[in-house]
């Protein structure tokens, strides 16, 4: 049986992706359920991460969201049997590629999936629906009547965001990096005379980064808004290529309404004493969001299973619709796995 590896590079050497060989034991764990996977989601490897936590391996296991039917449980296993469909994210330390046929995974990591949801669907959309998720839910405690400003709403996590918090009523705000994700976003917007909650305001940032902070303050009177998500963020005032489309620190904080939220992505975030202290007049929090925390930590095990099966269940009735994503053959996973790591893009593979 095959899986997709990554070989980390010695220093700055580039990761390099292989096809390995790798056998299952032969005596299934006694929580563990064998799943036969029918697709996995592809997304960038957290090199750093890894190290952090002390995951420390020559191949590293690649692909980790899941969709497939089960095969065989183990003895002490009471969710699932076998031919149910299921759904979940392996586990950081799991010694299994998602793209294998069959991988081993213990059964509090999964969930049942609907049955006119397909397979694809779910793996392309696991990752950034946890994330929506752990970013409104969690760490903002989003309520109905709640302004909210997604940074990208374009990209996929974005996307997730913006429908999972419109079901909540929350108002949502957003900006555009392309004239294309402008035009996708407006379509967002309510039509005349609906009052369903909807995108109030698509920002076009890719024209004038700077109206940012004028354009909400405006729409909210002043006030600011109760919740920012960012996809990054730009710590000064130098422009770079990279990041001439992500706001400033700074304008993230002046948006932020009294007792505001700000759910963070840039993992190095630097806040200057002025930044702190302004966060300190608004009595505003920030959080660092970090999916991996669910898999990383049974601290929180049932309120992670109860956002899974909430999702997919939001999914398979249409509240979330998550962006189509081309599913690639098994033999094209190395190629394309190189290029969602350089460009940080998702994939996903059916087996």
């Amino acid at each position: 049986m095959k899986g997709l590896y990554c070989r980390a590079g010695v220093s700055d050497a580039e990761p390099k992706f292989v096809i390995q060989e790798t056998v299952l034991p032969d005596v299934l764990g006694s929580h563990q359920v064998r799943v036969q996977v029918k697709a996995c989601g592809l997304s960038a490897l957290d090199l750093k991460l890894l190290d952090d936590v002390g995951i420390q391996r020559d191949l590293i296991p690649v692909g980790r969201e899941v969709a497939g039917v089960v095969l065989q449980v183990g003895a002490k296993v009471s969710f699932f049997q076998p031919q149910d469909e299921v759904v979940g994210i392996l586990p950081l330390d799991s010694p299994c590629s998602g793209l294998c046929e069959v991988v081993d995974i213990d059964e509090h990591y999964l969930v049942q999936k609907p049955e006119k949801l397909s397979p694809v669907c779910v793996a392309g959309a696991l990752r950034d629906g946890l994330s929506a998720y752990t970013a409104l839910h969690t760490h903002a405690r989003m309520a109905a009547g709640h302004t909210l400003l997604v940074m990208d709403g374009g990209s996929s996590f974005g996307l997730m965001c913006i429908q999972l918090a419109c079901y909540h009523g929350v108002k949502v705000f957003t900006t555009s990096h392309t004239p294309q994700e402008h035009t996708f976003l407006e379509q967002l917007r309510p039509s005349v005379g609906v009052q369903d909650p909807l995108v109030a305001k698509v920002i076009p940032v890719y024209k004038d980064q700077s109206e940012l902070m004028a354009l909400v303050m405006e729409e909210t009177g002043g006030l600011g808004v109760d919740i920012v998500i960012d996809s990054g963020v730009r710590l000064q005032e130098k422009e770079s290529q990279e990041t001439k489309l992500l706001p400033h620190k700074h304008d993230i904080i002046s948006v932020l309404g009294v007792g505001g939220h700000w759910v963070t992505s840039h993992k190095e975030l630097q806040l200057d004493p002025p930044d702190c202290r302004l966060l300190h007049l608004k009595s505003a929090s920030l959080t660092f969001l970090n999916h991996e925390v669910w898999t990383a930590s049974s601290a929180q095990q049932g309120r992670y299973l109860h956002i899974l099966k909430d999702m997919v269940e939001k999914m398979s009735t249409g509240v979330l619709r998550p962006q189509p994503e081309e599913a690639v053959p098994l033999y094209e996973a190395t190629v394309t796995m190189e290029t969602v790591q350089h460009h940080k893009r998702k994939a996903v593979v059916q087996l």
